[in-house]
């Protein structure tokens, strides 16, 4: 397998395990959890794992000086984009906010073209547009109301920190450091998030139930442990912005969920703005591969020349 496939593929795994969020975190809403007890242990579970697989690998938990730093801004990045989206769901369903929260490639796109003066293509600029459109679709429901304001800010918050970490997590000083390392300190250092937030606040809320900390285990392993290490891995093979892009995976999981188990209704004028979004940054990889395909289907059919008109001229009766 080379290394493009390999990116690839560990960054649809990635995508994929990060739509199951709302799987395993309404259920612990519905308990009455609230979403920093939920999270304080999201990440307290899956430190441990992260850790016994880096002495599994024979890695060593020392970092250098200045990898401290970008490690603890990357790691609050993380901590915050995951609070914003968690938030969002007690403004309005899983499956919105979560494709919301899907514009964070088409923000991965600008901060490069911004920052770091990667060239903005015009297909990206269109497509930019497009999810706009999209996102405007899903802020009215059919019924005339709209989705909350807060929990729409939230879940663009959640995009925007998470599209930061992207980014940043692919700079020189992170790229020497294992994937493995890079994914345990981020989530260390985004644990402290929720404990400081949880020891202002003095109320941790435990499940009342056993397969509620299952629940709690799985959130710590699928769409934490696995994703943010996948999420990585990709980053060093692919780039940034092709991971950002294989995320359209993460709405359709999270919408499929929130359908099948809970029951969430989509109407026409949603359905749109979904598959608005999800075209819009779909096209966003595609564009280069797809200018070629269009060119290459244009040289299909040439132009035929237009044939030179014939001057006629005057009859003459004879």
């Amino acid at each position: 397998m080379n290394t493009k496939t390999k990116g690839y593929l560990l960054g649809i795994i990635a995508a994929s395990s990060y739509g199951m969020n709302p799987l395993f975190a309404l259920p612990l809403y519905q308990a009455g959890m609230d979403p920093d007890s939920v999270l304080f242990f999201r990440y307290l579970f899956a430190i441990p794992v992260l850790g016994i697989m880096l002495k599994a690998r024979g890695r060593d938990f020392r970092l250098r000086r200045r990898e401290i730093v970008p490690l603890i801004v990357m790691g609050l990045l993380v901590a915050i984009s995951s609070l914003t989206l968690f938030l969002s769901y007690n403004y309005m369903d899983a499956g919105i906010a979560s494709t919301i929260l899907f514009v964070y490639p088409i923000m991965v796109a600008l901060i490069m073209w911004a920052v770091f003066k990667e060239k903005l293509a015009l297909m990206t600029g269109f497509c930019i547009l497009l999810a706009l459109a999209g996102i405007g679709l899903l802020y009215k429901g059919s019924d005339g109301t709209t989705l909350s304001l807060p929990g729409t800010l939230l879940a663009l918050g959640s995009a925007l920190s998470y599209a930061i970490y992207i980014v940043g997590v692919n700079q020189p000083t992170l790229k020497e450091v294992a994937t493995l390392k890079v994914t345990f300190y981020v989530l260390l250092f985004g644990l402290s998030l929720f404990i400081v937030r949880l020891y202002l606040d003095g109320d941790l809320r435990t499940p009342g139930e056993w397969y509620l900390w299952a629940n709690l285990l799985a959130l710590a392993i699928f769409p934490t442990a696995i994703s943010f290490l996948c999420t990585t891995s990709a980053i060093q093979y692919i780039g940034s912005t092709p991971t950002a892009i294989l995320g359209a995976l993460e709405p359709v999981t999270a919408i499929f969920f929130g359908v099948t188990i809970f029951g969430e209704i989509l109407d026409f004028r949603e359905c749109v703005g979904l598959t608005l979004i999800i075209v819009a940054v779909s096209f966003v990889i595609a564009g280069p591969k797809m200018t070629g395909y269009l060119i290459r289907f244009r040289k299909m059919f040439p132009r035929i020349p237009k044939l030179p008109r014939l001057h006629k001229g005057p009859h003459h009766m004879g």
